[in-house]
C-alpha cells in the first residue's frame, strides 16, 4: 500500500492525532506548553483534513507547524517523550510531509539532542529516515545532519559508534545517489559548459544543488583523511583515517560515473585523492623489513596495516574506474604496488599486495589499457611487464625466502610439511609445490576468474594478521592463471571478431601485451610446473602455457611461442634429458630477465622427489646411455603437447620441430613403434629390454598412440603454410634420426618417417603442395645404410605413391588420358629413360599430378640397396595390378622403374622386376600410349641383357616376340596414333626451329618402333651367353620374316645396314676374338657337349645362326631388297661376310657359311608354274607382267619365292608393287651379282684349299678344311656356273682347276676318317670327289651345248681329269704333310689319313674316255694333243700293272686305252698328213711295251683263273694291234710299225732266259698270248694283196722276225735236251718247242699258198736254214715233240725240187 493512497493518508491522520494526544497526555503535568502545542496541533490536522482534497500537500506546506509540538517534546529531554516525538517525526518523514524549513528545525533539534547525548540510536535513525525519504535537506542543513552522524560515530558506546558508522556510510551514499538522480532528471537539458582550468576548488557555482552537496561532502572527506579542517562539514570534532578511507573507497567504487561525467569531481580526484593516497603510502614504501631503526638517522614510520590495506583498496578502485582520468597517477600506484611485492616488505604487506595484483589480473581490459598507456609509450615505465615480472619474482622469492631461512612471518606447521611427523613422511594428498626441499601447500583462494581477497577485507583488524603458509603462493598462482586466461580470451575474442568483420587492424597492442608479459609468465609457470606435485595444478599450469603458446602463434610471435613450447617439451621429458633442439632453444631464452634488480631465470628442473614414476626406458641418443625415467607428470605434459599440436597446429609454424622432436623422444622412451600406415603402436616387450612400463602408463599408451595418430590426421585441417611447417619439421627430425642411425646397427627412431607417411596419407587431396619435400626426404631415408631405417623410408614412399594413385583426385587422374597426348618417341636406340621423361613435359599441365606421384618411384631406382629396390618393384607390381589401366602418362616412369635393373643387383630383384614386365606385356600394352611401346621394347631388351638369371633373359626374348606380335596385330591403330603424335612433335620442333630428334628419324614412326625392336634383338644376339644369343637370333629372324612386310621400303634400307649387317659385324668380331680355352662343365651336373666346350665354339654357333638368318632374309625378300638403291653393295657386303665365315677356322661356321652361300644363290627349287597360275595372280590384281620377266630369263633372274610374293600381296599397307624393269639393265645387274658371287667363291676356294707352306712334315698345319666343307664348296660351283657361264673364260677355268685339285688333295684327320672313308675293301667315291667330278661334268656338258668358242676349254678339262687319273698311282701331296695310306694306318697313330684316290681316279678316267669319245674330232682336242696326253697318262698304270695300288686300275687303264684308241686312231690316221699326231706314236709304242712286257710280277696268290683272265686282257691288246694298227700301216710311221713287230715277235715266243731263277721257273707261260702274237705276225707276214710297198715291207719284216725266233728256240731245245739226259725238260720249254714246231708247219703251209713272187730270197734262205736244226731235234725223248716235229718236217718235201723261177732280188 503506497503512502499516498487514501487509506494510507487516513491512517496517517489518525496516527498523528494519536501521537499528539499521547504527547499532550505525557506533558500535561510537567510541560504544559508542550501539551498546548500538541492540542492545537490536533485541531490543525483536523482542519487540514477537513478542508483540503490533497491532504499530503497541505500537510507538507504546514509541516513546520505540524512538527512544532514534537520538536518541543524533544526539547524536554525526557526519554519517554523524546522517543515518542522522534517516532512521530519519523512517521511524518516517511510520508514525505516535511518541508525544507521543518527539516532544518528537526535537524537543529536533533543536534541538541546529540550534544546532550540523548537517544543516540534514535537520532541516527531519524537522520537516516529524513535523508533517505526525501530530498528536502540541502546544503548547510545536510552538512549539519552528516556532522551529527560523524559525531555520534565517535561516542564511547560501541553500538552507537557502529550504528553511526553505518549511518554515515548510508548518508554518504544517499548524497551521491541524489546527485545521480538529479543528473538523470536533467539528462536531456544542456548544462552550463564547465569552466576550463577551474583551479578554485571552492568554485562550485556550475553545479546543481545535489551535485554541489556531493562535491562539498567529498571534498571534506579528503580534507579529513588528510587531517585538514573541513570546509563544509562544520562542527566535526574528530575523525579517523581508516574510516575516511573506507568512505572514500565506497564513493569511488559506487559512483564512478559522477567523477567521470563532472569535471569538478574529476578535478577533485586528480588534485585531492591521488596526492593523498601517495602521501599516505610513503611509510610503506620506505620501510624495509629487518632494518633496525638505529641504523637510520630518522626513525622510519612503520607501515600500518589498516591504513595500508585501505589505501590498497582505494588504489584498486581508482585504477579500476578512473584509470582513463588518472593515467600518470595510476602509473605511480602500480609501480608502488609492484614494489610492495618485494621480498623485503612485511609478509602481510606482500600478501595484500598480491591480493591487489590479483584484482588487476582478473581485469584483462584494464591490463590492455596499461599496456597501451605505458608499455607502448616511449620513456614510460613498462608497467604491465613489471606487474607480470613482479608476480614471477614473487613466486620465485617464496621458494628462495624459505630456503634462506629469513625470519618468516608465515605461520608454519612444525616438521616442515603436513603430516611430516605423525605419518612417517608418507606422501599426502594435499596439493602443494615442492622445489629443492621447499614445500609450499596450495590452497583454494578464489574461484577462477574472480579475485576474492582475504586480507584486503579485514577492515576490523588493527594488527597485521598472521598469514597461513602457502596463502601468498596460492594467490599469486591464481593471479597468474587468471592473467593468462583473461588476456588470452580477450585477445582471442578480438581476433575472432576481426576475422568475422574481415577487417585488418593493428595487432600492435596485443603483440605488445604478449611481448611484455611472456618472459615473466614463462619464468613463473616453468618454475611452478617444475614444483607442482598436484595433477590439477599441473594441468592448470600446462593449460596456461599452452594457451599462451597458441596465442603467440596466432599473433606470429615466434620467440615467445617457441619458448613456451620448449617449456612444455622440457617438462615432458625426463630431467636433464639431452635434447639438442630444446637446449639450443633455451640458450636463446636464457638471457636473464632482470626484475627490480633481481634476476629471474628460467629455472631448470629440479629432482622430482614427489613424482610417481610410471615408465623406465632408453633415451634416444647416439651413444648408448643408461635408462631414463618418465613420471606421471611427464606423461601429463606429453598429453598437453599433443593437445597443443592437435588444436593449435595452425599456429605452430617452426615450433613443430620442438613439438615433434619431443614427441619422438617420448615415443621412443615409451617404446612405441610404427605400424601399418605409420600409426604408432606399443612395441612388444622384446623391443627394448630395459623398457619398463607400469600398469598406469600401459592403459594410457593406446590413448596416447591414438591421440598421436589423430594429431597427424588433423593435419588435413591445417592450411597449406602450416602443413609445410609440419612437413619441414618432420623432415628435419627425420634427418636427425638419420644422422644418429649412421654407423650404428641400433634400432633407429622411425617416428618422423612414420608420421610423414601418416601426414601424407591424410592430405591426399592437396598432395601436390607437400609431395616434393615429403618424398624428397623419404628418398634420402631410403638410401640410409641402416636397414630398418631404409625399410621404413621405402614403406612410406611406396605407400604414399600407392595411396596417391588410388585416391579419387578431382579431376581424376585417369581423365588425363582422355585427350590423346602427343608424346615424342625420339629416344635413342639405347633409350635413355630420363630423356623419355622430358618428352612428356610439354604436356605437363595434364599429367603433372600423376608424374609427380610416380616420380619418387622412379627416383628409388637410384638407390643401391637391394631391399629398397625390392620394395619398389613390389609396389610397382601392386600399382600395375590395381591401377594399371589408368596409368596413362605415368607409363614411362613405371617402365623406367621396371627397366632400371643392373647386373650388380641380385636375382630376386631382377625376378620381381621381370614379373612386372611380364604383367605389362601380357595385360597392358593396349592401354598404354603407343609412344611408350618403344620403352617397353627397351625394358624387355634390358632384361635380356642382364646376366644374373639366364631364364629371365630367355623369357624376355620371348616377350619381345609377343610384343612384335602385338605390333603386328594392332599395326594400323598404332600407326595412326604415332603419326598423330609425330605431327604434333614436328610442329613443335618447327616452332622452336629445331630438327626433330628421333632415332632412325626419316623412317615413319611405326617403322621406328620395329627398328628399335630389331636393334634390341640385335644387341641380344651378341650377348656373352650362348643360349641368349641363340634365342635372340632365332626370334629376330623369325620376327623379320613374319612381320617384315609391315615395313616401308626405305626402312628396309635401315634394317639391312643398321641392323643386319651391324649384327654380322659384331658377331664376326666376337667370334674371331673368342677364347679358345676349354670351359669346364657348367655348375655341378650340367655337361657341356664337346662341340660347345669353348667360347669360340659357342660363338661359332651364333655366327652360323646369324649368317643363315641374314642369308634367308636376302633370299626371301630378294625382290623387295632389289628395289633399294644399293642392293649390289649390300650383296657384296653379305658375300664378304659369307667369305670370312667360310674361311673361319671353325668347321661348323665355314660349312654353314657355304650353306648360306647356297641359299642366297638360290640353289633351291624354283616355283612350279602350277603352284601359282597366272590367272590366280591376275585375280589378285597383280599385272601379269610381274610373272613373265621373273620366270623368263631363266637362272639369271632371282627365283620367285611363293611366300614372299604372297606376303607382299597380302601385306596390309598395300604398297604398290612395281614390276622389275625388264631389259638389259637388270640382266646386267644380275650378271654383276653373280660374278661377285663367283669372285667370292673363288677367293674362298683358293684360300681354303691352298696347301700349308714350309715346315717339316711333323709340324701340325694350322688348319685343314673338313671334307663336308670342301664338298659343299665344290657343290656350289655347278649352280653358280649356270649364271656365269656366258662369261666364263679359260682363265676362270684354270682358277677352278686349281681349287678342285687343291680340294681333292686335302687329307682327312684321322679322327674323322672312319666317318668319311669307306672301309678299304669298298671302292667308293667320297662325296667331295663326286662333287669335283660333277663340277667338271657340268662344265663339259655346258661346253657341249654352248657356242663354238667354248670348245677351246675341252683340252683344259681333259688335263684336269688326267691329273686326277694320275692319283691312282701317285696320290697328291698336301704341302709337306706326311700322310699315311688308309690301309696301313692304324687310326690312332697317323694324324692325317690320305684318301683312297683309286675310285676317284678310275671315275675320272671313265669321264676322260666318255668325253674323248664325244670330242675326239674337235679341233682343239686334236691341236692340243689330247690323245697323246691320255696315252701318256695311262702309261703309268699300264707300266705298273701289278704294281698299281689297286688291281682294277690297270685293268681299267687297258680297257680305257682300248676305247680311246678305237676312237682316236681313226682320227689320228685322218690327220696323218698334218703330222699333228707324230709325237703320239712313240708314246703309244712305249705304252704297249710297258704293259705287255711289264717289269712287275703278279702277286703270289694269283689263281690260275685270275692269271688266265689277265692273259685274256693281253690278248685283247694284241688283237687291237692286229685290227686297228697293222692293217693301216701305210698311215703309220715305219719305226712305230717296227716296234710293234718286234713286240709281237717277242710275245710270240716263250722266251726264257737261260738262267734258271726260281721266279722264272714259276712264271706261268702265256701260251695263248704267244700264239696270238705269232698268228698276228704270220697274218701280216703273207698278205695276199700287196697293195702298197709299205705292206710288203711289214710282211717281210714279220717273217724274218719269226724265222729268227724259231731258229733260236730250236737250237736252245736241242742243247737243253742234250744236257738234261734222262730228265724231262720243264713243261713250259716243251710247250714252247711244240709251239715253234707248229708255227713252222703253219709257215710252211703259208709259203706254199703264197705267190712265189711274194716271198723274197732271204726268206727262203731262212726257211731252208731251219731244216738242219729240225733234223737235230729227232733225237728228243718227248712223244709230243716228236709228233709236232713230224708235222713240221713233212712240208719240206715240197722244197726238195728246185722251183721253176726265182726272184733274185727281194730287197734292194
Amino acid at each position: 500500500m503506497s503512502t499516498s493512497s487514501p487509506e494510507a493518508v487516513k491512517k496517517l491522520l489518525e496516527n498523528m492525532q494519536t501521537d499528539l494526544r499521547s504527547l499532550s497526555m505525557e506533558c500535561k503535568k510537567k510541560f504544559p506548553p508542550v501539551k498546548e502545542a500538541a492540542e492545537s496541533g490536533i485541531v490543525k490536522i483536523k482542519t487540514i483534513a477537513a478542508r483540503n482534497s490533497d491532504i499530503l500537500a497541505t500537510l507538507k506546506e504546514n509541516s513546520s507547524e505540524v512538527v512544532q509540538p514534537f520538536l518541543m517534546g524533544c526539547g524536554t529531554k525526557e526519554p519517554k517523550i523524546t522517543q515518542l516525538c522522534l517516532a512521530a517525526i519519523q512517521r511524518l518523514m516517511s510520508h514525505e510531509v516535511v518541508s525544507e524549513a521543518a527539516a532544518g528545525n528537526i535537524i537543529n533539534m536533533l543536534w541538541q539532542l546529540m550534544e546532550n547525548g540523548l537517544e543516540e540510536l534514535k537520532l541516527l535513525q531519524t537522520v537516516l529516515v529524513l535523508l533517505t525519504t526525501n530530498t528536502v535537506v540541502h546544503d548547510q542543513v545536510l552538512s549539519k545532519a552528516i556532522v551529527l552522524c560523524f559525531r555520534l560515530h565517535f561516542t564511547k558506546d560501541n553500538i552507537t559508534n557502529n550504528t553511526a558508522a553505518a549511518t554515515v556510510r548510508q548518508v554518504v551514499t544517499v548524497v551521491f545517489e541524489r546527485m545521480v538522480a538529479e543528473d538523470d532528471r536533467f539528462k536531456g537539458l544542456s548544462r552550463p559548459p564547465p569552466v576550463q582550468g577551474n583551479t578554485n576548488r571552492r568554485s562550485v557555482s556550475t553545479l546543481r544543488p545535489s551535485a554541489k552537496d556531493a562535491y562539498m561532502l567529498f571534498q571534506d572527506l579528503c580534507q579529513l583523511v588528510n587531517a585538514d579542517a573541513p570546509y563544509w562539514l562544520v562542527g566535526m570534532t574528530e575523525m579517523t583515517r581508516t574510516f575516511g578511507l573506507e568512505l572514500l573507497e565506497s564513493v569511488l567504487n559506487d559512483f564512478p560515473g559522477v567523477f567521470l561525467q563532472h569535471q569538478e569531481f574529476s578535478f577533485l580526484l586528480k588534485e585531492r585523492v591521488c596526492p593523498l593516497v601517495i602521501k599516505l603510502f610513503s611509510p610503506n614504501i620506505k620501510f624495509r623489513q629487518g632494518n633496525s631503526s638505529a641504523a637510520s638517522p630518522a626513525p622510519v614510520e612503520k607501515p600500518y596495516f589498516p591504513i595500508c590495506m585501505r589505501l590498497l583498496r582505494v588504489v584498486s578502485v581508482l585504477i579500476k574506474h578512473f584509470y582513463s582520468l588518472l593515467v600518470t597517477e595510476c602509473e605511480i600506484f602500480l609501480s608502488l604496488l609492484v614494489k610492495f611485492l618485494d621480498g623485503e616488505k612485511p609478509q602481510w604487506l606482500r600478501a595484500v599486495a598480491v591480493e591487489s595484483v590479483h584484482r588487476l589480473c582478473v581485469q584483462p581490459h584494464l591490463l590492455r589499457s596499461f599496456c597501451l598507456s605505458y608499455d607502448m609509450k616511449q620513456h614510460s615505465t613498462k608497467v604491465f611487464r613489471d606487474i607480470v615480472n613482479a608476480l614471477g619474482s614473487f613466486i620465485q622469492s617464496l621458494f628462495i625466502v624459505l630456503n634462506t631461512g629469513n625470519p618468516a612471518e608465515w605461520s608454519t606447521q612444525e616438521g616442515g610439511g603436513p603430516g611430516a611427523g605423525g605419518q612417517g613422511g608418507s606422501l599426502t594428498t594435499q596439493a602443494a609445490f615442492e622445489y629443492r626441499g621447499t614445500w609450499i601447500p596450495l590452497m583454494t583462494v578464489s574461484v577462477q576468474g574472480s579475485a576474492k581477497a582475504t586480507y584486503l577485507e579485514m577492515l576490523d583488524k588493527v594488527e597485521p594478521p598472521s598469514i597461513p603458509e602457502g596463502y601468498a603462493m596460492s594467490v599469486a598462482f591464481s593471479a597468474l592463471l587468471d592473467l593468462v586466461r583473461g588476456i588470452t580470451s580477450m585477445i582471442e575474442r578480438a581476433l575472432a571478431k576481426e576475422e568475422e568483420e574481415a577487417a585488418v587492424r593493428a595487432h600492435l597492442v596485443w603483440e605488445e601485451m604478449v611481448s611484455a608479459c611472456w618472459c615473466g609468465l614463462l619464468a613463473a609457470l616453468s618454475l611452478l610446473l617444475d614444483a607442482s606435485t598436484d595433477e590439477t595444478a599441473t594441468e592448470s599450469i600446462l593449460k596456461a602455457e599452452l594457451t599462451v603458446a597458441a596465442l603467440c602463434g596466432r599473433l606470429g610471435l615466434v620467440t615467445p611461442r617457441d619458448a613456451f613450447i620448449t617449456a612444455i617439451c622440457k617438462a615432458s621429458l625426463p630431467p636433464h634429458y639431452a635434447l639438442t633442439v630444446l637446449s639450443s632453444n633455451t640458450a636463446n631464452l636464457n638471457k636473464a630477465y632482470s626484475i627490480q634488480g633481481q634476476s629471474v631465470q628460467i629455472i631448470s628442473s629440479s629432482s622430482e622427489s614427489h613424482q610417481q614414476v610410471v615408465a623406465v626406458g632408453q633415451p634416444l641418443s647416439v651413444q648408448p646411455q643408461g635408462t631414463v625415467v618418465l613420471t606421471a607428470k611427464n606423461i601429463q605434459c606429453m598429453r598437453t603437447l599433443l593437445n597443443l599440436a592437435h588444436c593449435h597446429g595452425v599456429v605452430l609454424g617452426t615450433s613443430w620441430q620442438l613439438v615433434l622432436a619431443t614427441l619422438q623422444h617420448l615415443v621412443w622412451i615409451l617404446g612405441l613403434k610404427p605400424g601399418v600406415g605409420g600409426a604408432l603402436k606399443p612395441g612388444r616387450a622384446v623391443e627394448g629390454p630395459s623398457t619398463v612400463l607400469t600398469t598406469a602408463v600401459m592403459t594410457d599408451l593406446p590413448v596416447i598412440s591414438n591421440i598421436l595418430s589423430r594429431l597427424f590426421e588433423s593435419s588435413q585441417y591445417l592450411d597449406d603454410v602450416s602443413l609445410h611447417h609440419l612437413i619441414n619439421a618432420l623432415c628435419s627430425l627425420s634427418l636427425e634420426a638419420v644422422e644418429m642411425a649412421y654407423g650404428t646397427n641400433k634400432e633407429p627412431s622411425l617416428f618422423a618417417v612414420a608420421k610423414l607417411l601418416e601426414t601424407g596419407l591424410v592430405n591426399m587431396d592437396r598432395i601436390e603442395i607437400l609431395w616434393r619435400p615429403l618424398t624428397g626426404h623419404l628418398l634420402e631415408v631410403c638410401q640410409h645404410p641402416n636397414a630398418r631405417m631404409r625399410e621404413w623410408g621405402a614403406e612410406a614412399v611406396t605407400s604414399l605413391i600407392k595411396a596417391g594413385l588410388a585416391y579419387k583426385h578431382n579431376p581424376p587422374l585417369a581423365q588425363n588420358q582422355a585427350t590423346p597426348c602427343p608424346l615424342s618417341s625420339s629416344l635413342s636406340p639405347s633409350l635413355s629413360l630420363s630423356l623419355s621423361l622430358t618428352l612428356w613435359q610439354f604436356h605437363f599441365n595434364l599429367l603433372r599430378l600423376q608424374l609427380l606421384l610416380l616420380n619418387p618411384l622412379k627416383e628409388l631406382s637410384n638407390v643401391l640397396h637391394a631391399d629398397i629396390r625390392q620394395k619398389q618393384l613390389e609396389s610397382v607390381l601392386q600399382i600395375l595390378q590395381s591401377q594399371g589401366d589408368s596409368l596413362g602418362p605415368g607409363w614411362p616412369l613405371v617402365l623406367g622403374v621396371i627397366g632400371a635393373i643392373r647386373n650388380d643387383q641380385g636375382e630376386s630383384l631382377i625376378r620381381t622386376a621381370f614379373q612386372c614386365l611380364q604383367l605389362v606385356v601380357t595385360d597392358f600394352l593396349p592401354t598404354m600410349p603407343c609412344a611408350c611401346l618403344q620403352i617397353v621394347v627397351d625394358v624387355a631388351g634390358s632384361f635380356g641383357l642382364q646376366n644374373q638369371e639366364l631364364n629371365i633373359s630367355l623369357t624376355s626374348i620371348g616377350l619381345l616376340w609377343n610384343i612384335s606380335d602385338y605390333f603386328f596385330q594392332r599395326g594400323e591403330a598404332i600407326t595412326q596414333e604415332l603419326e598423330r603424335e609425330e605431327a604434333a612433335l614436328q610442329k613443335q620442333a618447327q616452332e622452336k626451329g629445331e630438327p626433330l630428334n628421333r632415332p632412325f628419324h626419316p623412317a615413319p614412326p611405326f617403322d621406328c618402333l620395329w627398328l628399335c625392336l630389331y636393334a634390341k634383338l640385335g644387341q641380344l644376339c651378341v650377348d656373352p651367353r650362348p643360349a641368349v644369343r641363340k634365342s635372340a637370333g632365332q626370334t629376330m629372324f623369325s620376327t623379320i620374316a613374319a612381320h617384315g612386310t609391315l615395313l616401308q621400303q626405305p626402312t628396309w634400307h635401315i634394317v639391312v645396314w643398321k641392323v643386319l649387317f651391324h649384327l654380322l659385324d659384331c658377331v664376326r668380331k666376337s667370334s674371331t676374338t673368342a677364347d679358345k680355352e676349354k670351359i669346364e662343365s657348367g655348375g655341378g651336373n650340367i655337361l657341356i657337349h664337346h662341340s660347345r666346350d669353348t667360347a669360340e665354339k659357342q660363338w661359332a654357333e651364333t655366327w652360323v645362326l646369324t649368317l643363315a638368318g641374314v642369308a634367308r632374309i636376302f633370299n626371301t625378300r630378294r625382290y623387295l631388297l632389289q628395289q633399294l638403291g644399293d642392293y649390289f653393295k649390300a650383296w657384296e657386303v653379305l658375300l664378304d661376310h659369307i667369305q670370312s665365315a667360310a674361311l673361319s677356322k671353325n668347321s661348323e661356321v665355314s660349312l654353314a657359311a657355304l650353306k648360306s652361300f647356297q641359299e642366297i644363290l638360290q640353289i633351291a627349287t624354283p616355283v612350279k608354274d602350277s603352284a601359282m597360275p597366272t590367272d590366280a595372280l591376275a585375280a589378285m590384281g597383280v599385272p601379269p607382267v610381274l610373272i613373265d620377266p621373273l620366270s623368263a630369263p631363266g637362272p639369271g633372274r632371282p627365283l620367285l619365292r611363293s611366300d614372299s610374293m604372297l606376303e607382299r600381296l597380302t601385306s596390309y599397307n598395300g604398297a604398290e608393287l612395281q614390276a622389275p624393269p625388264p631389259g638389259e639393265e637388270s640382266a646386267l645387274e644380275d650378271a654383276a651379282l653373280w660374278w661377285s658371287a663367283w669372285n667370292t667363291w673363288y677367293r674362298t676356294g683358293t684360300d681354303s684349299t691352298r696347301p700349308p707352306s714350309g715346315g717339316t712334315g711333323t709340324d701340325r698345319p694350322s688348319f685343314v678344311p673338313s671334307q663336308p666343307f670342301l664338298t659343299a664348296l665344290v657343290q656350289i660351283f655347278p649352280a653358280l656356273y649356270q649364271h656365269i657361264k656366258t662369261g666364263f673364260s679359260m682363265e676362270d677355268l684354270r682358277k677352278l682347276g686349281v681349287i678342285l685339285h687343291g680340294a681333292v688333295s686335302i687329307p682327312i684327320s684321322s679322327d674323322a676318317s672312319p666317318f668319311i672313308l669307306p672301309s678299304y675293301t669298298e671302292a667308293v667315291l667320297t662325296s667331295l670327289q663326286e662333287a669335283v667330278l660333277t663340277a667338271l661334268d657340268v662344265l663339259q656338258k655346258a661346253i657341249c651345248v654352248g657356242p663354238e668358242n667354248l670348245q677351246v676349254m675341252y683340252p683344259a678339262i681333259f688335263e684336269q681329269l688326267l691329273l686326277f687319273v694320275e692319283f691312282s698311282c701317285k696320290p697328291p701331296q698336301y704341302g709337306k704333310m706326311e700322310t699315311k695310306h688308309v690301309a696301313n694306318a692304324k687310326y690312332n697313330q697317323a694324324e692325317w689319313v690320305a684318301l683312297n684316290y683309286v675310285p676317284f681316279a678310275e671315275r675320272s678316267l671313265e669321264m676322260v674316255v666318255d668325253l674323248y669319245h664325244k670330242t675326239a674330232c674337235h679341233k682343239a682336242v686334236i691341236n692340243e694333243k689330247v690323245l697323246q696326253n691320255i696315252i701318256k697318262t695311262l702309261r703309268m698304270p699300264l707300266g705298273l700293272k701289278y704294281g698299281c695300288p689297286s688291281e682294277s686300275t690297270w685293268k681299267l687303264a687297258v680297257s680305257s686305252l682300248l676305247k680311246v684308241l678305237s676312237t682316236g686312231l681313226p682320227v689320228a690316221r685322218q690327220h696323218a698328213s698334218s703330222r699333228k699326231f707324230d709325237t703320239m706314236w712313240p708314246e703309244l709304242a712305249n705304252a704297249f711295251k710297258d704293259f705287255l712286257f711289264t717289269k712287275s710280277t703278279p702277286p703270289d696268290n694269283v689263281s690260275i683263273q685270275e692269271f688266265q683272265k689277265n692273259e685274256a686282257i693281253d690278248v685283247e691288246v694284241v688283237q687291237l694291234i692286229s685290227t686297228e694298227i697293222l692293217p693301216f700301216a701305210i698311215f703309220i710311221p715305219k719305226d712305230f710299225v717296227g716296234q710293234i713287230m718286234a713286240m709281237l715277235n717277242k710275245g710270240s715266243i716263250h722266251s726264257q732266259s737261260s738262267s734258271f731263277t726260281e721266279a722264272e721257273v714259276d712264271a706261268r707261260m702265256r701260251e695263248e698270248f704267244s700264239k696270238v702274237c705269232f698268228e698276228t705276225l704270220l697274218q701280216f707276214s703273207f698278205s695276199n694283196k700287196v697293195s702298197t710297198p709299205q705292206e710288203g715291207y711289214i710282211s717281210r719284216m714279220a717273217l724274218s722276225v719269226l724265222l729268227k725266233r724259231s731258229q733260236d728256240v730250236l737250237r736252245r731245245y736241242v742243247d737243253n735236251e742234250r744236257l738234261s739226259g734222262r730228265c724231262p725238260l720243264p713243261r713250259q720249254q716243251v710247250t714252247e718247242i711244240i709251239f715253234v714246231l707248229k708255227a713252222i708247219s703253219t709257215l710252211m703251209d703259208s709259203l706254199k699258198k703264197t705267190q712265189p713272187e711274194n716271198v723274197d730270197g732271204t726268206t727262203w734262205a731262212q726257211v731252208i736254214a731251219l731244216y738242219p736244226t729240225l733234223v737235230e731235234c729227232i733225237t728228243c725223248s718227248s712223244s709230243e715233240v716228236s709228233s709236232a716235229l713230224k708235222e713240221a718236217m713233212g712240208p719240206f718235201k715240197d722244197f726238195m725240187q728246185p722251183p721253176v723261177s726265182r726272184v733274185q732280188n727281194g730287197e734292194s
